[in-house]
């Protein structure tokens, strides 16, 4: 505010910028975050999940947004009293890392005996 007590231009984009931020704050819980456990055969499993949150705001115009997201990462293992983090991998590390290594016991010993035709002796 200004001394003469009117709101100046950054208190007035900030406002809504608050609001917002104020309103996806009070929905988020652990519950986004891990998930809501399930137990099976002894074993519970909880979900975890990264969250992300991102605003912007023009002083100007006052005009401003926000967005959230969330992604899964992985899982907590409870069993016979021990907790584990599982991570999630991607899907194409489950395909390229064995052609990688099919691809690297193909073609490198094709390439030696290409070198050693090719050396003079």
């Amino acid at each position: 505010m200004t001394s003469s007590g009117i709101p100046d231009q950054a208190d007035t984009a900030a406002a809504p910028m608050e609001r917002l931020a104020e309103q996806l704050g009070s929905r988020v819980s652990a519950s986004a975050v891990f998930g809501e456990p399930v137990t099976s055969g002894g074993i519970t499993v909880i979900p975890v999940a990264e969250i992300g949150f991102g605003f912007a705001g023009a002083a100007n115009t006052g005009a401003g947004g926000g967005g959230a997201g969330a992604r899964p990462r992985g899982y907590i293992e409870l069993k016979d009293g021990t907790a584990t983090y599982r991570p999630l991998r991607a899907p194409w590390v489950n395909v390229a890392v064995p052609l990688a290594t099919l691809l690297a016991g193909t073609v490198v010993p094709l390439l030696v005996r290409r070198l050693a035709k090719r050396r003079p002796r």
